[in-house]
């Protein structure tokens, strides 16, 4: 309400009406100039004085304080006030002061009094409207300030949205995580995110971490929450960093102040009457009023406090500054992204910043992100040295990192992998050494051991390792100089005891059907793994025939398109997802039912990883392998290494559907491989087409991939591929199981139901198998004769 004209103020119409008169001038204050030595400050800070003014009708002034504060709020609640009101409001007030009576007391007491039951009459429609509008918030929204997707959410933006959804309850029991030196804005976050408790792995890493700075060795087994246990210590050690510096930048500002600062400077309270340019309501105000001949004081308007001021522009300037504090290494690109995800939610009230460096990605975005200068960086170990290489400011001094985590350390560290790990590694510990730096290495399979043939250690003069051994090379390659906080919870068995193991002996070619069998059989969300690219782009396309609409994921792919597929597949309860091994290690997919291995892994390590997508929190899981014939010798190897007690249950397979089954599959192989061929060919011949005519080179019918086919030849084809199509899809329409009710998944009702079968019945089991399957050959082969001499 500060009206100028030149230096004369004016006094506004409202204040007319109410019987005051404000008649002054707004004089600058006298300031010393070091508190503006910062040139961004002049334009932040004004002070100004009101000097030389005079109220009218003193006598009432707290009846007309009671009211002026219903006036106001009737001015910022007007435009939620219904037009009709507002007319009435404007009439009330011509008619009341339309004529000339404004100096006497009595009509502007009577105006009031009108003006403030309307007011009142508004002020509780604008309630009553408030109040509906809050309750249908809630209704809608019962976590409004959530920033966490809730697990409701039809559409995830990550696959960790699930596992991390907040939880609906407010009041979460934190008690179990008394002792445990968790940061406050830490435990309000998992308290958000509903972990009430930690984990096992948890419990024992994170006293050793915070309260002991030790580095932690940790094994413990898939789905344990290894992430959070080196992620909370990292939070905690950056917050301890910021909490050093906050205090020494405190510390050199409050000398400058102290220089700075001067005893001129008048009080600073301003009440909502003062920024009205009316000083009543308050004893001080009051004060004034009574003693109208004390020109010296009046009332001082200050939009910002200069002691915040400087101590933001302190802290900004010290965040600014601040250096790389942690740094995550994960093998793959998807976990790189999970992790990332996990701190952030953990870390959602510290005001931490962290950075994803990963390969697949552009470049100059993430250079723009290291700009910001992020505190935690989570990275794979190629897009890493790729940038440090290119020395970016903040990768320039890992002099001052405090903690290095590297997640699946066994994989991490192997010999011919990661070459650009052992580089970093070795300047970690050479030029950039820190004594100060904390050291997380965790895996699930950190302490198992390969059993190494004897002719092998015998021929090349290796020494045989053992778990202690193989510590110690760990150790030696990370770089931990002081004894560790060794943990290890496996299992001797590597896998948890709520994982189903099974095993299906077949030849090659019928791999196909047993998968095509057990998805139609057991639907819900699944995982295919196998060994090579070649073989997932294959199923994909041949269960893409069969309408099973699966997801791919390998290293050949664009790196969106892998995280959109895992996101799909996160979201829909019934897919598939066939994968690499890219996938096997770390991903935290909520609620697989289903691992099938496809083809056998070659190492006992990556079995484990595989099988331990599923079975995750204490929930139930199963795990097929599909076993051929040359598989046979790595399941050996994975079953000694694993020290299995009992040997691996067959699955059980309804064999009177295995004709539909193989009908359908092998019309789905013939369609998948005409259309393979000629997709071959046509890029073949293209690209040979294009050259060609670059050159201006005539192409012959010899020099084409399948010769250059007639008109009459590619239609026949069409025709051929087209009626195959319109089988299989009559086929596909008409239902396998007519008989038997298909369950969900097979760990429904709890753990599947396997016969305990022996050695010996295992084996009349195969056979009876392999003779029921002889003898409908014969019988097939016997009506194919039938039908020729017809």
């Amino acid at each position: 309400m500060k009206l100028k004209r030149g230096n004369k103020f004016k006094t506004p119409l409202k204040l007319k009406r109410k019987g005051i008169q404000v008649t002054g001038q707004w004089k600058p204050v006298e300031i010393d100039p070091n508190l503006f030595a910062d040139e961004q400050l002049g334009g932040l800070v004004c002070f100004e004085e009101l000097r030389d003014y005079k109220l009218v009708a003193s006598s009432k002034v707290g009846e007309e304080t009671k009211k002026r504060k219903l006036v106001s709020k009737e001015e910022n609640t007007e435009s939620m006030v219904p037009k009709k009101k507002r007319k009435k409001e404007k009439n009330l007030g011509e008619e009341a002061w339309g004529s000339n009576k404004l100096n006497t007391e009595d009509q502007v007491t009577k105006w009031e009094d009108t003006v403030v039951s309307q007011v009142e009459s508004d002020a509780a429609v604008v309630t009553s409207l408030k109040r509906k509008q809050k309750k249908r918030k809630q209704k809608k929204k019962t976590c409004p300030t959530q920033e966490v997707p809730t697990a409701s959410s039809k559409k995830a933006k990550n696959w960790t949205a699930e596992v991390l959804s907040a939880s609906s309850d407010p009041l979460v029991d934190m008690s179990a995580w008394k002792g445990l030196f968790v940061p406050e804005p830490v435990l309000q976050a998992l308290g958000e995110l509903g972990f009430s408790a930690p984990t096992p792995i948890q419990a024992l890493a994170l006293p050793s971490a915070i309260r002991d700075g030790m580095d932690v060795l940790g094994a413990a087994e898939t789905g344990s929450g290894k992430t959070l246990a080196f992620a909370i210590p990292m939070i905690h050690s950056v917050l301890q960093w910021q909490a050093s510096n906050d205090l020494a930048g405190r510390s050199d500002s409050s000398l400058e102040e102290a220089a700075g600062r001067e005893d001129d400077v008048p009080s600073r309270e301003v009440t909502e009457e003062a920024e009205g340019l009316n000083p009543v309501g308050s004893e001080a105000s009051g004060a004034i009023a009574e003693d109208d001949e004390s020109p010296a004081t009046g009332c001082v308007k200050v939009s910002e406090d200069i002691e915040s001021d400087l101590g933001a522009k302190k802290h900004d300037d010290v965040q600014k500054s601040s250096p790389l504090l942690g740094l995550v290494l994960t093998p793959t690109r998807e976990l790189a992204v999970q992790v990332k995800h996990h701190i952030d939610a953990v870390a959602k009230y510290t005001g931490i910043k962290t950075a994803l460096l990963v390969g697949g990605m552009a470049s100059q975005k993430q250079q723009r992100v290291l700009k910001r200068k992020p505190e935690i960086v989570v990275a794979t170990p190629g897009r890493l040295w790729e940038l440090i290489q290119e020395r970016h400011s903040h990768l320039s001094s890992l002099r001052q990192l405090r903690c290095l985590v590297i997640d699946e350390a066994d994989r991490m560290v192997e010999k011919g992998h990661f070459l650009e790990l052992s580089q970093l590694l070795e300047m970690l510990n050479d030029s950039h050494y820190n004594p100060k730096r904390q050291a997380f290495v965790f895996s699930a399979t950190l302490t198992l051991i390969h059993q190494t043939p004897t002719r092998v250690l015998q021929k090349k003069k290796a020494i045989k390792i053992d778990r202690k051994i193989k510590l110690e090379m760990l150790m030696q390659k990370v770089g931990i100089k002081s004894k560790p906080k060794v943990i290890d919870l496996t299992r001797k068995e590597a896998t948890v005891e709520t994982l189903t193991e099974t095993r299906i002996h077949c030849d090659v070619e019928e791999k196909d059907y047993y998968l095509y069998y057990f998805l139609l059989q057991y639907p819900g969300r699944t995982m295919v793994f196998a060994n090579s690219i070649d073989c997932i782009k294959r199923l994909t396309a041949l269960l893409t025939i069969l309408d099973c609409n699966p997801l791919p994921l390998h290293a050949n792919m664009h790196q969106k398109q892998r995280l959109k597929n895992l996101e799909r597949f996160a979201e829909r309860d019934r897919c598939v997802l066939l994968t690499t091994d890219v996938a096997a290690r770390g991903l935290d997919i909520p609620n697989v039912q289903h691992v099938l291995h496809y083809q056998v892994p070659r190492t006992s390590e990556v079995y484990v990883h595989r099988s331990g997508r599923t079975a995750r929190a204490a929930s139930e899981g199963l795990s097929l392998l599909l076993i051929g014939p040359g598989d046979v010798m790595n399941f050996k190897r994975i079953y000694k290494t694993l020290e299995k007690s009992e040997e691996l249950p067959f699955f059980p397979v309804e064999m009177k559907y295995m004709t539909a089954i193989k009908e359908r599959v092998n019309l789905a192989r013939q369609i998948e491989k005409v259309e393979y061929f000629s997709n071959r060919a046509k890029q073949h011949n293209s690209w040979l087409q294009q050259a060609a005519d670059a050159l201006e080179l005539d192409l012959e019918d010899e020099a084409l991939m399948g010769g250059r086919p007639s008109e009459q030849e590619e239609s026949q084809k069409q025709k051929m591929l087209k009626g195959m199509k319109k089988h299989l899809k009559h086929l596909l329409s008409q239902p396998v199981f007519k008989n038997l009710m298909k369950t969900r998944y097979p760990t429904q009702s709890g753990k599947l139901l396997l016969p305990d079968l022996s050695e010996t019945s295992s084996q009349s089991a195969l056979g009876a198998m392999s003779e029921a399957q002889g003898k409908k050959t014969k019988k097939e082969k016997k009506k194919k004769q039938q039908s020729v001499d017809l």
